[in-house]
């Protein structure tokens, strides 16, 4: 599964996720996206708007991470873009609540910044 990033601005990172978030996928990118997360100075915007699906494994992934990244004083944001089964899936399972989602970049890099 890939994953990718780039570094919108000295504070924001956006992690790119393309593919499936189920078991393999999951696990396939697990430690990078940590080690992404865990940039020092940063706020995260992850972008799902590549995901095709979304299964607990992958939702887990996003809560670790996003625990992680506010426990070191961070902040991690979802950025869905018009990816409504995605979009869907997070709020039907409560996480939009947990983890701010937001349908544009734009909003996603101002909400991290909060």
């Amino acid at each position: 599964m890939p994953i990718d990033f780039e570094d919108c601005s000295n504070q924001v990172r956006r992690i790119i996720l393309t593919g499936r978030l189920d078991i393999p996928g999951t696990a396939e990118i697990d430690s990078k996206f940590a080690a992404l997360s865990a940039a020092a100075e940063r706020r995260v915007v992850v972008d799902l708007t590549g995901i095709s699906f979304l299964a607990s494994f992958g939702i887990r992934s996003l809560i670790t991470n996003a625990k992680a990244q506010q426990n070191r004083g961070g902040r991690m944001v979802l950025f869905v873009g018009d990816n409504a089964p995605i979009a869907k899936t997070l709020e039907s399972t409560g996480i939009d609540a947990l983890i701010p989602m937001f349908a544009t970049l734009a909003e996603a890099e101002k909400a991290a910044l909060a």
